[in-house]
């Protein structure tokens, strides 16, 4: 069935239930799964330009940390349930669309994601990444609620 699994990660409380959900899968099924965490570049306007070199650079930092911690937490846990795995970090400015380009590089039969459920006004302005890949992507998709 499915052999190779992506795994998009924020790190949020419903990614990690998404994580655990998706690597109890891919024990499974014996399936590999690749753990994939998109930072955003940062976007900011000013009339300085040289007023955002700190706050572009600390914004760095704590992404790539961000991005190491929701990482980390999709390694340990496929170590502990002996699933074969591997993780990635992206940059991009559409997460919706990172994703679906590394599972495509990456060859995946499958994107496990969770769903944030947001609703009403939230969901109309902010949008989900969830919903946007399930738009798009042409590789199946299973969401976790």
């Amino acid at each position: 069935m499915f052999k190779h699994i992506l795994l998009p990660t924020d790190g949020s409380d419903r990614s990690e239930r998404a994580v655990h959900g998706a690597l109890s899968l891919a024990k499974e099924l014996g399936a590999t799964v690749s753990g994939l965490h998109v930072v955003r570049p940062p976007r900011a306007f000013t009339i300085s330009p040289d007023m955002l070199d700190d706050s572009r650079e600390q914004y760095v930092k704590e992404a790539e940390a961000q991005a190491e911690k929701a990482l980390m937490y999709i390694v340990n846990e496929a170590k502990q349930m002996g699933v074969a795995y591997n993780t990635v970090m992206v940059r991009a400015n559409d997460p919706y669309d990172a994703i679906i380009e590394v599972a495509r590089d990456k060859r995946c039969d499958l994107i496990a994601m969770a769903s944030h459920g947001r609703r009403g006004l939230e969901g109309l302005l902010l949008g989900s990444e969830t919903q946007k890949v399930l738009t798009h992507s042409v590789i199946p998709v299973l969401v976790f609620r």
